[in-house]
């Protein structure tokens, strides 16, 4: 089952991608909802590359929800040019047998961004309440995501 959500983010594509290419997003925008802690490798990398990432997945924090695969791809290559840009976590895990999430970042006439959450799920019988958690925890993502870029934004707007 497929989700998608697109959002406006008040910040430079340019600043979005530098963002979104860092573990520290992930661990940001998942917040209190999700946390991920590193397992193979131990630690992650201060910025990710293509790679397999495996990582233990915690609801709030506290409650075990299993391991998944972070299988991070750079389609459009490792240094990009132009709009839009996009990577891909062809990942898997106890849970969910298929987990495929594709970020798309684009520039927007107006300087600002449009990104977009398009996931693939696929949990066996569990699919309807791992796509029904899932829905909800890319719009969480999202909101975050939000009120990061209208900091990153304020901060470039007063660089400028």
């Amino acid at each position: 089952m497929r989700i998608e959500c697109t959002t406006r983010l008040e910040c430079s594509p340019e600043r979005a991608w530098q963002e979104l290419l860092t573990p520290d997003l992930l661990r940001y925008v998942a917040a209190p909802l999700i946390r991920f802690e590193p397992v193979d490798p131990p630690s992650l990398p201060s910025t990710w590359s293509p790679g397999r990432y495996r990582v233990s997945v915690w609801l709030f924090g506290v409650l075990p929800l299993g391991r998944q695969w972070v299988g991070l791809e750079l389609p459009d290559g490792e240094v990009p040019s132009g709009w839009p840009r996009r990577v891909r976590d062809n990942g898997s895990g106890q849970l969910a047998k298929r987990w495929d999430h594709w970020i798309e970042i684009d520039a927007l006439p107006d300087g600002h961004t449009r990104y977009v959450d398009r996931v693939d799920v696929d949990a066996g019988l569990l699919t309807p309440v791992v796509w029904a958690f899932a829905a909800l925890f890319y719009r969480h993502r999202q909101r975050r995501w939000r009120a990061l870029a209208r900091k990153l934004g304020a901060e470039e707007a007063g660089a400028a």
